[in-house]
């Protein structure tokens, strides 16, 4: 198993950083959180999962432990696959998936695009005393897409990925509408989803 990369940021895409390790670059799926923390030509260390199927390996990279350990025990429930544990920490911290799953809080899973109801449900049964109690300051993680911080973890993303300043701010101003929607229908803005539309309005104006 590949517990982890460390090495210069050779590349960046929407979900994917390429870290070149021992002259070998190795492409790592990221969350948009995890992404907006590089920058290329900047040494980095991520700690990494490595999924094998049949017919692909893929890594996938984290900014820390706890992150790597939820997304491993997040795959124990059924119906959760690594693309689903991976939006799951795109949207929440470990300690609010924690503190969710501990509550009986569905709303909270909910967030994550791909749980309907249903689904929130039958996860909080299959993952409560799987995922520990929460250990710090839960209430604060909410992960990439806190109502908050949109803002900044999508300015970061756009900069890490190489866009000018003033490129970012006009792909904020375009897609602020969207996540003010979000906001006004009760849910969160969720980053990656806001992450393509920014990207896709910067293409345009390319």
């Amino acid at each position: 198993m590949i517990a982890f990369v460390s090495g210069p940021v050779a590349a960046l895409a929407p979900d994917t950083a390429v870290v070149e390790v021992g002259g070998i670059g190795m492409a790592v799926q990221c969350t948009p959180g995890t992404l907006s923390k590089l920058r290329v030509g900047e040494p980095a260390k991520l700690a990494t999962s490595l999924v094998v199927r049949e017919d692909s390996l893929t890594l996938y990279g984290f900014a820390d432990q706890d992150e790597r350990q939820t997304f491993e025990l997040l795959q124990t429930a059924s119906g959760v696959g690594p693309r689903l544990a991976q939006a799951m920490l795109a949207v929440h911290s470990p300690d609010t998936l924690r503190l969710a799953v501990a509550n009986g809080d569905d709303k909270t899973l909910m967030a994550v695009p791909g749980i309907g109801k249903k689904g929130a449900q039958k996860l909080l049964l299959e993952l409560k005393d799987r995922l520990g109690a929460p250990v710090g300051n839960a209430t604060a993680g909410v992960g990439s897409a806190v109502t908050a911080g949109w803002r900044d973890q999508l300015h970061a993303a756009l900069i890490g990925l190489g866009y000018a300043t003033r490129e970012a701010e006009e792909a904020l101003a375009a897609v602020a509408p969207q996540a003010e929607a979000a906001v006004a229908e009760g849910g969160r803005p969720q980053v990656p989803q806001l992450l393509k539309a920014a990207l896709q309005t910067l293409n345009r104006a390319r």
